[in-house]
């Protein structure tokens, strides 16, 4: 049973996001005419132009991706983006045939810059949980996944950055009809993949930091004893031999939270012929609790 709720747990955050993308772009994005990154960005402005649905669009598109990265690179990646993709088209189009009119954030060519705020925000989250859960929300993802199999000394960063800004670019004209260019939509694309990209990666790197202490040192046993009474945390001992020198030397390993940093600095100021370096750690696995009071 465990099994089965850890291989449908994915698939359901693949329908949660896709149904908040599809509400944050009816509500946040398309009233306030901008584009926002990627093959979304492309069919919001034909949408905008054409009245051709964002949903039908990306579909079209994200199809035949899900289905080459299936065949070319990962069975379960495709599978997880084509449910994302067919519910997001689904609930999208749903939107559109309510009367949601009361819920959409239109901010009237003032003060655009809060939607745009809040549906980077929510880009971000959505790309971010989509990324650690094994699927795409977007056929740029997409299209990295099997750029990265296949060509993975390709720069895909620089391939996304010059389509966002051709979309940025194209957003000028398309939305630019007063009779004059509007500049504004390209800002509010720019801002928009900033946010986006802040909180998606935010959550992809995840909030555990801390820090991974190096020790080199010739008195291992008074510093690991500071380690363990005074921070109450473990510690890995490996001995070695200086390459210049010859002489034996003990590494120690350890892993502390922010909160203790100048503790550990502490510690090493009092051993004055210790050698240290410290690393910080974006994220940490199994066990990272404090030794109990010895």
């Amino acid at each position: 049973m465990n099994k089965i709720k850890s291989a449908a747990l994915p698939y359901l955050f693949a329908i949660l996001l896709a149904a908040l993308q599809a509400v944050y772009y009816h509500i946040f994005v398309v009233p306030n005419h901008f584009a926002p990154a990627g093959i979304n960005g492309i069919a919001t402005m034909i949408e905008y132009k054409t009245g051709f649905s964002i949903g039908y669009f990306t579909f079209l598109i994200n199809f035949p991706l899900c289905l080459l990265v299936y065949f070319l690179v990962n069975k379960k990646y495709g599978i997880r983006s084509f449910v994302f993709n067919i519910f997001y088209t689904v609930i999208y189009r749903l939107l559109q045939l309510l009367d949601l009119e009361n819920f959409k954030y239109d901010a009237g060519d003032h003060d655009t810059v809060f939607p745009v705020l809040i549906a980077g925000v929510l880009a971000g989250v959505v790309s971010g949980f989509s990324f650690k859960n094994n699927f795409a929300s977007g056929g740029m993802e997409i299209t990295s996944k099997i750029i990265s199999a296949k060509k993975p000394i390709i720069n895909f960063f620089m391939v996304n950055f010059a389509l966002n800004a051709v979309i940025a670019f194209a957003s000028i004209f398309v939305y630019s009809d007063k009779g004059y260019l509007d500049y504004k939509p390209v800002a509010l694309c720019i801002m928009y993949c900033f946010v986006s990209s802040f909180v998606g990666n935010y959550i992809i790197k995840g909030t555990k930091t801390a820090y991974k202490f190096t020790v080199i040192t010739s008195k291992p046993d008074e510093i690991i004893d500071d380690i363990t009474h005074i921070m109450r945390r473990g510690s890995t001992r490996i001995e070695g031999v200086g390459a210049y020198s010859g002489q034996e030397r003990t590494v120690i390993i350890c892993v502390v939270d922010r909160h203790q940093l100048n503790d550990f600095r502490n510690i090493i100021d009092n051993h004055p012929e210790t050698f240290a370096f410290s690393e910080t750690v974006t994220e940490t696995y199994g066990n990272f609790k404090k030794l109990k009071h010895l």
